[in-house]
């Protein structure tokens, strides 16, 4: 038997990815993935720079590549968040496989065993796992219909010594809410008063359906030693794989060293092919359009738990984003009712595996952007039955106690 290392122990298969090898048939309305929906994706545009590419530059994107990645591209990035309130050159963005591989660097960058890394509860899972396998050491942060606490953070601050703060600012996954513009400056104070880094994870920024856009927590501070991730994986396509790191020209050297050791570059071929659609693409109204279908879509999703749910459900009303979350009434177990609404054919995540500690049993995740507003309502009728028919067997007086 082949003996693995130690860290392996503190890693756990991603509970997600479990549960869609269970919710791939046809017949089970899903909830459960973050997936966007692929009739979104600009595929015709994204084969017509294929084949551009291919067809006039294919030697050098047939070829090895600068760690860093494309240079047009990096440029791109770093226009396009100069933009959005976070000024960069070029020689400021990495360029990742996905947003996924630049939390992991951070990680391998950044964390010794044992150190403390704070993070939301719930916090974001697949980032759970990286930091897990560099062995760091969690402190959750509470967090409210605003986001992260600063003034629990704060506490924290003083009472330890903290290696790197993780929040997903906009639109968090899982609970889909949003961290507001009072905190983001507090927390971006805070990491430099304490010199402690930020980890700002935004794959949802540009998916805002309502409401005012918010500066990320990078720009708001210059002292602030902050880290942006971005990805094109929720505005073209995730089997692009395709994402950036954004920071001062000293962690992006490092970042760079330790994406050599994993990978020595992202595909040559992706980011040509996307580099070369986005110089004559409509990337802004492609956003439009998404932001349009996925806002019909999240409001199907709140007026369909509003009809079918019972008394004391409670969710979250996100203003953007991919996913709502929900509070079961009376204590109910998010993972005993996925078995009873399997049997009904409808799916979603429990929300236990998105905390480090002691979950909170009684929550789970949905996702809207995959589905149409027909099937989102059919999905929540079934499970909002679920819910209503494990009420009535535990009976009133559970009933009364919750």
């Amino acid at each position: 038997m082949i003996e693995l290392a130690r860290r392996m122990s503190c890693v756990q298969a991603s509970a997600i990815r479990e549960i869609l090898k269970v919710t791939e048939r046809a017949d089970v309305l899903s909830f459960a993935g973050g997936l966007p929906a692929p009739e979104a994706f600009p595929a015709g545009a994204l084969a017509r720079a294929h084949a551009d590419v291919l067809a006039n530059d294919a030697a050098a994107a047939l070829q090895y590549g600068p760690t860093e990645g494309f240079g047009p591209l990096r440029a791109w990035v770093a226009e396009r968040m100069t933009g959005r309130g976070l000024p960069a050159a070029p020689g400021q963005v990495l360029i990742t496989a996905g947003s996924q591989q630049g939390i992991d660097l951070v990680g391998k960058a950044l964390i010794d065993p044992g150190d403390t890394v704070v993070v939301e509860a719930p916090s974001y899972l697949a980032a759970l796992q990286s930091f897990s396998t560099y062995e760091a050491r969690f402190e959750t942060v509470e967090t409210d219909d605003d986001g992260m606490s600063a003034d629990a953070l704060e506490r924290v601050l003083l009472a330890r010594r903290v290696r790197l703060i993780y929040l997903v600012p906009n639109f968090q996954n899982p609970r889909g809410t949003t961290l507001s513009l009072e905190r983001r400056a507090r927390i971006a104070r805070l990491a430099a008063q304490h010199g402690v880094t930020v980890l700002e994870d935004d794959p949802y920024g540009e998916l805002r359906y309502r409401g005012p856009t918010l500066p990320p927590v990078a720009g708001l501070d210059p002292d602030a030693p902050v880290i942006h991730l971005g990805t094109f994986s929720k505005t073209l396509a995730p089997g692009l794989r395709l994402g950036y790191a954004v920071a001062d020209e000293r962690t992006i050297r490092a970042l760079t060293i330790a994406k050599q050791a994993a990978d020595l570059h992202t595909a040559s071929l992706t980011q040509r092919a996307v580099a070369r659609m986005l110089e004559t693409f409509d990337y802004d109204a492609h956003l439009g359009r998404l932001r349009l279908l996925y806002g019909e879509r999240l409001d199907a999703m709140l007026s369909s738990i509003e009809r079918s749910f019972p008394e004391r459900t409670a969710w979250t009303r996100p203003e953007g984003g991919l996913f709502v979350w929900m509070r079961l009434p009376c204590g109910m177990d998010a993972q005993d009712l996925f078995v009873d609404a399997m049997r009904e054919r409808v799916a979603f995540v429990p929300g236990a595996p998105f905390y480090p500690g002691d979950p909170c049993r009684e929550t789970l995740r949905l996702n809207f952007s995959n589905r149409p507003p027909l099937a989102i309502a059919e999905g929540m009728a079934r499970l909002g039955a679920c819910v209503e028919r494990r009420l009535r067997e535990a009976g009133p007086e559970r009933q009364v106690a919750g």
